[in-house]
């Protein structure tokens, strides 16, 4: 490393101590927090007002009339709603605070003729004011999909709240509806509307007033969400693309998963030499890199620092999926961050890989059998295939694909065929018969991208559900047996999460402890296809390299894996486009698909 390293490692643990919840932060989201609950409570039950909690309720923002109750229950789910941006520092939300809290001040002298509760209101404001610098996070990147997804949850949530409402007075209610119509009453009240319940007194105005500010908060919501400025997520500029490509030129050989940050839905920060990368996206929050950085290693502590920079602008919380051994050795002495093992990369060297031998009998028989079947492979550049014959492979690995949602991110270029990555490799399997698919006599797709110039890595496999069993098995045997001619000495094929629990908890000896993790692994598999990625790639007996995530508190770990998760394509909390929609949307986006029709591919 050079001189320069320790000064720059240590502003980067200072930085990284940035995006931690500061006291005054935490205290005052905290404290917004508690009052929106009691604020709620105060505008729901009646009994409230002669409890003990009255004394307390009595000096907080809101008040008990029809009026009040309302202004109660926004005051409360408002505040509730800062709490968590407060929390990250957002700039945004502690506008929003600043304005509230004056405004349930003024609402407490004008409604309550309360001194004490406006001070109350003021001293939560106080903090706010003394404390702005500590709430400078930037917005996280959004899409008018927020909008929705709010609309839903705040209708789910005004519902419920609702039906807790119109049940809380049963003293003055009149008769005994039943749960239809006190749903029926919350619908109607949410619009504005009188519905079909009655009670006795000023409770139906108190019932009236506190649905009707539950529909007006999630209509108000809802619209700004739709038509606040967008947020989009970074995408990769074609500048990024030209000079990261050429960092791979350059260093491409050292790390199995650096064509992968060629995804144009990640973003990259540079060093400042501009001889080193990191890649990310950000997922819920979390400023998601994967793999090592790019470049020269030792340019990483500059693209590194510039990455934990940006993640405490914007308040992230900074993890890695997938780096190696040296990358998370790097990782953790330059940030402070932690590292722990999350599986294994499955290795294959060319020269030492052999069909012969007991160990090979089950993959050796398994193509042996599928051969005598009549299929056929090729092993081909992408660059030495014709625009039809590209197409239709194209248009058949999106037909196969088994779920709704495309899946990868630390190890899935998410493409095929760009012209760009002309050095791909791809291996085909083909049976001929009377009746040939959709897709001709096409039956199963393995891509690789390039690792270096000597290497490549398993991107994605697709096969035809009517094809035999075991096309992935020959694709992977016919790719090793034709690498010597493309120059390729190692293959990397699938991530084996939590290999080593699996391979260890299996042996003779392993404690009662590893066993239990290893159950609860498999049990997971049903899911995650956990057990059979590592039981596929043992088959080909490669060499194992250990992947690590680097992640800054073990705190932190549930909310990276459930980030990691969405990244990869298990959780998806967008609404999917139908298949139609989607195919279209796609065969329209191809940059080099603008030739050739689907009418065209099929007829070829």
């Amino acid at each position: 490393m050079s001189g320069g390293v320790p000064s720059r490692s240590s502003r980067v643990r200072r930085i990284l101590r940035g995006p931690r919840p500061e006291a005054v932060p935490a205290l005052v989201a905290r404290a917004c927090a508690l009052v929106g609950v009691v604020d709620i409570a105060a505008g729901v039950f009646p009994r409230f007002r002669r409890s003990r909690m009255h004394a307390i309720a009595e000096v907080l923002p809101g008040s008990f009339g029809p009026f009040a109750a309302a202004l109660s229950l926004s005051a409360g789910v408002l505040l509730l709603l800062l709490a968590h941006g407060l929390k990250r520092r957002k700039r945004r939300a502690w506008r929003a605070a600043v304005a509230l809290l004056p405004a349930g001040a003024v609402a407490q002298f004008v409604y309550r003729h309360s001194l004490i509760g406006m001070l109350i209101s003021l001293a939560l404001l106080v903090p706010l004011l003394r404390h702005r610098d500590e709430f400078a996070a930037l917005p996280d990147p959004r899409s008018r999909w927020r909008a929705l997804a709010n609309f839903v949850l705040m209708a789910a949530g005004s519902l419920a709240l609702g039906l807790v409402i119109v049940s809380a007075h049963p003293n003055r209610m009149l008769g005994d509806p039943s749960l239809a119509d006190r749903l029926t009453h919350v619908v109607y009240g949410l619009f504005g509307f009188e519905g079909p319940l009655d009670y006795d007194g000023n409770t139906s105005w108190t019932v009236a007033f506190s649905l009707g500010a539950l529909g007006w908060l999630t209509a108000v919501t809802t619209i700004y969400f739709a038509f606040r400025p967008e947020h989009p997520a970074a995408r990769l500029t074609e500048d990024d693309e030209t000079r990261l490509r050429a960092l791979l030129d350059k260093h491409g050989r050292r790390d199995s998963l650096g064509h992968f940050a060629l995804r144009r839905d990640k973003a990259v920060v540079f060093s400042p030499s501009g001889k080193a990368a990191v890649t990310y996206r950000v997922v819920s929050g979390v400023m998601l890199a994967s793999g090592d950085p790019i470049g020269d290693v030792e340019a990483w502590p500059g693209a590194i620092e510039r990455f934990m920079d940006e993640a405490k602008a914007h308040s992230w919380t900074p993890a890695v999926m997938g780096c190696s051994e040296t990358g998370g050795e790097v990782w953790t002495r330059e940030t402070g961050l932690d590292a722990l093992e999350l599986g294994d990369e499955a290795v294959v060297d060319v020269a030492d890989f052999s069909l012969a031998g007991r160990a090979m009998r089950n993959v050796r028989q398994m193509v042996k059998r599928i051969e005598r079947a009549g299929y056929e492979t090729r092993v081909r550049r992408i660059r030495d295939l014709g625009e039809a014959e590209l197409e239709r492979i194209r248009l058949a690995a999106e037909d196969w694909r088994g779920t709704d949602t495309e899946r990868g991110f630390s190890m899935a270029l998410g493409r095929i065929g760009d012209l760009a990555d002309s050095d791909c490799l791809i291996a085909t399997a083909h049976k001929t018969d009377d009746q040939p698919g959709e897709y001709g006599d096409l039956k199963a797709i393995l891509h690789f991208v390039p690792w270096g110039e000597d290497g490549v890595s398993l991107d994605l496999m697709r096969r035809d559900r009517t094809a035999d069993p075991g096309m992935n098995e020959l694709l992977i045997v016919a790719a090793l047996q034709a690498a010597p001619k493309f120059g390729i000495t190692r293959v990397s094929l699938n991530f084996a999460m939590f290999r080593s629990a699996l391979a260890r908890g299996e042996k003779i000896g392993a404690g009662p402890v590893l066993r239990a993790w290893r159950g609860l692994l498999v049990f997971l598999s049903r899911w995650f296809q956990i057990e059979s990625l590592y039981k596929f790639n043992a088959k080909f007996q490669p060499r194992w390299e250990p992947r690590f995530v680097v992640y800054r508190a073990s705190a932190d770990l549930p909310r990276i894996g459930f980030a990691a998760m969405q990244a990869e394509g298990f959780v998806n909390l967008a609404l999917p486009l139908p298949r139609f929609l989607r195919r279209r949307r796609a065969l329209a986006g191809r940059p080099c698909a603008h030739a050739v029709t689907e009418r065209d591919v099929r007829a070829a």
